[in-house]
């Protein structure tokens, strides 16, 4: 029998972004450098794939500082941890090694500043998300108010309503987080919000492509973990563009086929920490029930690199 007519309309720019490809690396030399095992605090990024690949060459991932030994290398993961992370690890004379993206890392040295500046930070983020975790966590407990949805901003008690500034997590939704910047500036009218933007080119420019091949498809899949904040939020961006029947998937062998049935045309893209080895499989998937069609979306175009730590690129003692 003849395979269904299929058309896929594949998102570009996907995938892996700077900041997680470089976190990959930063484990890959660490090991490298320092032979297994290497300690990762927390998921390195959140995708199983990459975890349990990383888990397979010597990493181990664990959720504390007081999992790690003394005596072994320990990295922090990609999202950033509190200030107290690394000066446990300097008081027990730990190797360390910080693979915090250095996008993230701007949203903390932004905080910095403008606490020197005796302002008080509204954070717009996800309560929990270990990024919201360690960005609250670079200034003493009460300077960072979080607010997660418009409503929250009629409830936030601040300190003085004229030294106010936000911040926010890189993986939100591009859209609800100009609905929260405008009720706050509503309500606070002299806060101060950043010079750029938090939210991320990678996050940007992945929510951007969704939104022009929605249009298009019948339904769209997106590929990353269910803990990964920026994939929740293409699935988010994707219904919210007119294609409601939008679902993530962190491999092949999770695709709904019955909720996908009839569908003539879909979009897949895939989130900043999912490898483009898992798109491949989801192709394959559909290729080898459909006769597919491939239309290559690109709503921009990447070429961003970030350095490892010096501390990787110098030679080992002795050698």
């Amino acid at each position: 029998m003849s395979k269904p007519p299929l058309k896929i309309y594949l998102a570009a720019p996907r995938g892996f972004c700077a900041g997680v490809d470089r976190a990959i690396r930063i484990v890959e030399e660490a090991l490298a450098r320092w032979g297994a095992p290497v300690y990762v605090r927390h998921e390195i990024v959140h995708n199983r794939y990459v975890v349990d690949d990383l888990r397979a060459k010597g990493a181990v991932f664990v959720e504390e500082l007081s999992d790690c030994p003394d005596d072994r290398p320990v990295v922090f993961s990609a999202h950033g941890v509190p200030k107290s992370v690394p000066a446990e690890a300097e008081r027990r004379n730990m190797i360390w090694v910080d693979a915090t993206c250095p996008l993230v890392s701007k949203v903390h040295i932004e905080a910095a500043r403008h606490h020197e500046n005796g302002l008080q930070m509204v954070m717009i983020g996800h309560a929990g998300h270990p990024e919201t975790i360690g960005t609250m966590g670079q200034l003493p407990e009460g300077e960072v108010l979080l607010v997660e949805k418009v409503e929250d901003v009629e409830r936030l008690q601040v300190r003085d309503p004229r030294k106010l500034a936000y911040i926010t997590q890189t993986t939100l939704s591009l859209d609800d987080t100009a609905q929260i910047v405008a009720a706050l500036r509503t309500r606070f009218p002299e806060i101060i919000g950043p010079h750029k933007k938090d939210i991320c080119y990678a996050t940007t420019n992945r929510q951007k492509a969704v939104k022009a091949i929605a249009p298009e498809i019948e339904a769209l899949l997106v590929i990353g973990a269910p803990n990964s904040s920026n994939s929740r939020r293409l699935v988010e961006v994707g219904r919210a563009a007119g294609c409601a029947n939008a679902h993530l998937v962190q491999r092949a062998a999770e695709i709904d086929w019955p909720a996908l049935a009839g569908v003539r045309s879909i979009g897949i893209t895939a989130g900043a920490s999912a490898p483009e080895v898992l798109v491949s499989e989801v192709l394959d998937a559909f290729r080898a029930r459909f006769e597919v069609t491939m239309h290559l979306v690109e709503a921009a175009r990447e070429d961003v690199e970030f350095k490892i730590p010096r501390v990787l690129r110098e030679p080992a003692a002795g050698a």
